[in-house]
């Protein structure tokens, strides 16, 4: 059977929309389920790995990274505080911000779920050799760059690549314009920096729209 292009690249974002499903609903969340219990849910997660492997630092951090209020992610972080997963301690800097870290239980359980999952991949792409595996990767960042590439305004995506890819940035590589996380944490180290420019500010309504596949944390 012929296929046209148009064919095949809506059965490519199909399959792709399906991975992305099967790993974060079936792989990671039964992962989860198995190390913490009803105790930590998937997006509560992601907070614990953005404190522990970014420079995030505090509630506004938190909610430009997850696309949503700086109130839903203080509803978030007052949940992981309160079962000791996060610490809270305020900044001597701004007494109306506090700085997040986290508790040693949130990095146990981190550490706990990492093991398993690299376990459970391991297992999974044993099959696969190292060259298609990195051809994989690769094609896959490509596609990536090229639809935030496309979009008109890249500057208020966030892909929360700091989780996935530590230190490298698609929508900076892309676009050669800052996430919408990046561009938040700039403006709140510039008011840090400058209280008189956070006096000074006009008050702006932080965009709630989540990156793919992300909604409000639970």
């Amino acid at each position: 059977m012929v296929h046209t292009r148009q064919q095949l690249v809506n059965e490519l974002l199909g399959s792709a929309h399906l991975f992305v499903s099967a790993v974060s609903g079936v792989m990671e969340q039964q992962l989860l389920s198995e190390i913490a219990g009803k105790q930590l849910t998937l997006s509560q997660l992601k907070i614990l790995k953005l404190l522990d492997l970014t420079e995030a630092h505090n509630v506004g951090d938190v909610a430009a990274f997850l696309g949503v209020s700086d109130a839903a992610a203080s509803k978030t972080v007052d949940r992981l505080v309160r079962r000791k997963y996060l610490r809270r301690t305020v900044d001597r800097r701004d007494r109306r911000s506090s700085d997040l870290a986290l508790a040693a239980a949130g990095r146990r359980i981190l550490s706990q779920y990492e093991a398993a999952k690299d376990r459970k991949l391991a297992a999974m792409f044993a099959n696969l050799d190292l060259d298609e595996l990195q051809q994989t990767s690769t094609f896959l960042e490509r596609l990536t760059k090229g639809i935030v590439h496309e979009s008109a305004n890249p500057e208020e995506i966030c892909l929360q690549c700091g989780i996935y890819l530590k230190k490298r940035c698609l929508v900076r590589e892309a676009s050669e314009a800052d996430c919408h996380y990046q561009a938040r944490k700039m403006k709140q180290l510039v008011r840090t920096i400058n209280p008189k420019a956070r006096r000074d500010a006009p008050r702006t309504k932080v965009p709630t729209r989540g990156g793919p596949g992300v909604g409000p944390p639970g």
